[in-house]
Formats: C-alpha cells, structure tokens, sequence
C-alpha cells in the first residue's frame, strides 16, 4: 500500500494507474496534509458469462431455438383466433 500527498498524486496519476494495472500496488491512498482522503483501487471488471443468470433463474426460457420456435404455432392460433372476433392487435 502506497500513500501519496493530492499534489504528487495529480502530477503522477499515469504511473500510478500503471502501477496498478500490473500488479506493484494494490492500493494507493491519497492524502491531504498527510490526512488519508482517498483510496484508489484497481477496477474489477464484472464476469459477464453467466452475468444474468440469477434473472432468468425463476422463468421459462426455452433453452434451444428448437425450443422456443415450437410456441410460434400457438401464437398464430391466437392471432388468428382474436381476428376472427374483430379484435385488432
């Protein structure tokens, strides 16, 4: 852990990013007047395989384009179905 005063860390962000990036610091705290005010970290990027899987949990969804095609027969019943009775979409 690295601690730096406001005024060096402006004048040397690049490094210190860098410096990050490849694993030297894991943390920088930035001070005022010696007084820690700020702490920068490196970005952990989210995993975005499988991101949305918890929503998608609790429904239905087809798990092949086999699947989710065999509904489309249904639908066009409905629509046939409520076109018959005067009812537009």
């Amino acid at each position: 852990m690295l601690t730096i005063n406001m005024h060096d860390a402006k004048s040397k962000l690049s490094s210190l990013v860098e410096r990050l990036e490849v694993g030297q610091e894991n943390e920088v705290i930035i001070a005022r007047n010696g007084t820690p005010v700020a702490r920068l970290l490196p970005f952990a990027a989210p995993r975005r395989i499988g991101a949305a899987r918890h929503l998608l949990a609790g429904l239905a969804v087809p798990a092949t384009v086999e699947a989710f095609n065999a509904a489309d027969d249904a639908i066009a019943a409905d629509f046939e179905a409520s076109a018959q009775q005067g009812l537009t979409p």
